[in-house]
């Protein structure tokens, strides 16, 4: 007599998905992992694909492949669309199946977050946010094609116009861009035009808060600050964002005519609250206890930015290490569970520290008490950043590249490519 494995499915293949499913790699379980992407990407390098540093392939892996030796573990290209806690099944649409439903032991969840627009749906059709590698191959597109569109306009004010760019909100995913867009107008561009100057693009860097990297210290957004304004960098701070649309935004009381803005501001979670009925956060984020599991639902895991939970008197951020902590953390309390093992203390997030880059050769470094920016701060932002890319010929491949842009000003990827409908 035989006793069949325990199922455990994971929705999501980012951070949180992907660290708890390699947790997992023994044979007391069965593993199934679902995504609606066949590939993993590293988020916090998807600037550097818009602006043309890497290509998508230097920053994204096939999930089969990183889990191919892991003999216990399938995956599954798929939307899941719901959660039966009752049955314990997960609804997903795949294939040309809609509705399958496929029953779980243990169930984790990391299915990520999306773009907020604070109740402005209408602004995402203007502002574009940036999550997936679909997004930063569209902005790359967009960003290398206004400036050939400015080469050949006549008028100034539509020229100007397309030499304008926007990003609303100043944390670090703005900063990033903003900041890389400066550099890549400035040196990767600059001899490549005729009739127009890219040194000469007007890059703006709107934030209702006031000062940039909130989250970091005084200290360092001051650095950050000073930093941005060496670039060009137009700054703006204490002003909303009121109106977005074809024709560009109002910041306060003022119309800046652009034709690229580019959506930082906030993330909103999955629905998964809404598939278990339970309780979520103001942002929708599902509510989980200290286990990581979801009240009433004990084989119910949630992690990552589907998750809201609390240490120390605030609230986890969304952020890649809280996900990859949590996710094998998960992980881990099944295996216990599996094994009759007693459980896991408490969840404590360990918090690693936080880095933001701010164009070439300048970082910002914030790491239990120590508060570093500048140069140093850039080459621990580059190693760290290759160390976390999730296959050795990524982190080789883009450690080429940085130095081959770095050395010579080039960029990897500067082609347009646009679907052909009709030739």
């Amino acid at each position: 007599m035989t006793t069949q494995s325990p199922l455990v499915v994971i929705v999501g293949g980012g951070f949180g998905g992907l660290a708890a499913a390699k947790e997992l790699r023994c044979s007391c379980v069965k593993v199934l992992l679902i995504d609606r992407s066949n590939h993993h990407v590293f988020q916090p390098l998807l600037y550097q694909v818009a602006t043309s540093v890497l290509a998508p392939g230097q920053i994204a892996s096939p999930i089969r492949s990183l889990l191919a030796k892991q003999a216990n573990t399938s995956v599954m290209l798929g939307n899941v669309t719901g959660v039966d806690a009752t049955s314990k099944h997960v609804i997903v649409d795949a294939n040309d199946k809609v509705g399958l439903r496929i029953g779980y032991d243990y169930l984790i969840l990391a299915t990520g977050a999306n773009h907020s627009y604070f109740g402005h749906d209408e602004f995402a059709a203007f502002a574009p946010g940036l999550k997936s590698l679909a997004d930063a191959e569209a902005l790359r597109n967009h960003i290398l094609e206004v400036f050939e569109k400015a080469e050949i306009e006549d008028d100034p004010e539509r020229r100007q116009a397309l030499m304008t760019f926007v990003m609303v909100g100043a944390g670090p995913t703005g900063v990033e861009i903003a900041s890389a867009i400066a550099v890549m107008a400035r040196t990767s561009l600059r001899h490549d035009f005729r009739r127009v100057d890219p040194a000469s693009a007007h890059i703006v860097l709107v934030d209702l808060g006031v000062r940039p990297l909130a989250g970091f210290s005084e200290k360092l957004s001051k650095a950050a600050m000073r930093r941005l304004t060496e670039l060009g960098v137009d700054v703006r701070l204490g002003v909303a964002v009121q109106v977005i649309d074809e024709e560009g935004v109002v910041i306060g009381s003022e119309r800046v005519r652009a034709k690229t803005i580019i959506w930082t501001a906030g993330v909103k979670p999955s629905p998964a609250g809404e598939w278990l009925g339970t309780l979520v956060d103001h942002t929708g984020r599902v509510r989980i206890r200290t286990d990581l599991t979801v009240s009433e639902n004990p084989n119910i895991f949630v992690v990552g930015d589907t998750a809201s939970l609390d240490q120390d008197g605030s609230a986890l951020p969304g952020v890649a290490q809280v996900a990859i902590q949590q996710g094998k953390y998960a992980a881990m309390s099944i295996l216990r569970r599996v094994r009759g093992h007693s459980p896991l203390p408490r969840f404590r997030y360990f918090d690693k520290g936080n880095l933001a880059v701010v164009g070439r050769n300048f970082a910002v470094l914030q790491s239990a008490g120590v508060q570093l920016s500048g140069f140093m701060a850039w080459l621990i932002w580059a190693f760290i950043h290759i160390q976390f890319l999730a296959e050795a010929s990524l982190r080789f491949s883009v450690f080429l590249q940085w130095m081959w842009t770095y050395i010579s000003g080039k960029r990897a990827e500067r082609l347009i490519i646009r679907q052909r409908i009709n030739d």
